[in-house]
């Protein structure tokens, strides 16, 4: 049986149906339908009705696709843009009644958790030690860990999206002063993260999510029509550069640099700034940039674990997940204890 997973984000809803081959979840199948809800919705606020019915139609368009696929009902989860909307239960129970899909939430750290075991799996157990870093709309996860699960997870309010609605709405490019406020908000949420980071002193550091892609083409990465095979790195030195092509633009002329698409042109300077300041913070010159994320972690847990864990997953934190993100959590995975 194909198993499918349904991705609500702050741009789009993306669609993975799988076949599992040797326990390796092989796409036949991927589609993506835009919602824009980190356009349309301020942090701390509701998402507005209309946002609400485009992301109902898009999640029942999905659900078709993944049965046209032959996959079973898709494992369906809303990241930090849902997550953080005080009508998130109202959300979930219409996306529920209209389509039959049941859409959750899932709390920062786990996505970080699955997240990083998409990125061990690709990276492969050579890669030792392993640092990921993944920037969403609405929050920055990081995670480092020795083996199949992280044994340190955080997630933080640092999202690309969230961060250009709260620093960059007034003006276009924004001020050099706006520009540092907004790295001290970095600095400053990210301090205890980063700085476990450097204590662990990992062998390998990855980059995951949409953000981090284009960042990487935009420094010289090669684009994605050659596959996602070809290795792509990113160093901290190229995307201080890029912090100054970028902050010279205003946001509509931004998708004009190479990788840079017009529906993230506006954010990609808050991103850019929150990817520059983790890598300094946490001492990675360097990152690889991962193609295999959280919709690979999700599948994977699927394939391993069986369908239970995702039945307590989901149970557990639908009552759990907080209204908004607390400043700063961190949370060690599987009860590790931190040093």
């Amino acid at each position: 049986m194909r198993t499918s997973v349904v991705d609500v984000g702050s741009k789009t809803v993306r669609l993975v149906v799988a076949d599992a081959e040797g326990g390796v979840p092989l796409p036949v199948h991927t589609a993506k339908w835009p919602i824009r809800l980190s356009e349309q919705v301020t942090p701390g606020l509701p998402i507005p009705e209309q946002a609400v019915e485009r992301l109902v139609d898009a999640v029942a368009a999905a659900d078709r696709a993944a049965a046209r696929w032959g996959a079973s009902g898709p494992l369906a989860f809303a990241t930090a843009v849902v997550r953080g909307a005080p009508n998130r239960q109202e959300v979930l129970r219409a996306v529920r009644d209209r389509t039959g899909v049941e859409l959750c939430t899932l709390p920062g750290e786990v996505e970080a958790e699955l997240t990083f075991l998409g990125a061990r799996r690709w990276m492969g157990w050579r890669s030792g030690p392993l640092a990921l870093l993944d920037i969403g709309g609405g929050s920055l996860e990081v995670a480092f860990g020795r083996g199949r699960l992280p044994d340190f997870v955080a997630s933080l309010p640092l999202g690309a999206g969230r961060l250009t609605h709260e620093y960059f709405e007034d003006r276009d490019p924004p001020s050099p002063e706006q520009l540092r406020a907004l790295r001290r908000r970095i600095r400053h949420q990210l301090r205890d993260a980063a700085a476990r980071i450097r204590w662990e002193g990992p062998r390998t550091a990855v980059a995951t999510s949409r953000t981090f892609q284009q960042l990487g083409r935009l420094c010289g990465a090669a684009p994605g029509r050659h596959g996602p095979f070809v290795e792509r790195e990113l160093s901290c030195a190229d995307l201080r550069e890029a912090i100054g092509r970028l902050a010279a633009l205003p946001a509509a002329e931004r998708s004009r640099l190479p990788g840079i698409s017009a529906p993230r042109a506006a954010q990609s300077l808050a991103g850019a700034v929150v990817a520059h300041t983790a890598m300094k913070l946490t001492g990675l010159r360097t990152v690889t940039i991962c193609p295999w994320a959280l919709r690979e972690g999700v599948l994977l847990r699927h394939i391993e674990d069986g369908p239970s864990w995702w039945a307590e997953v989901t149970r557990l934190n639908e009552e759990a997940v907080p209204a908004d993100p607390v400043p700063l959590h961190l949370a060690t995975a599987r009860g590790r204890t931190r040093p």
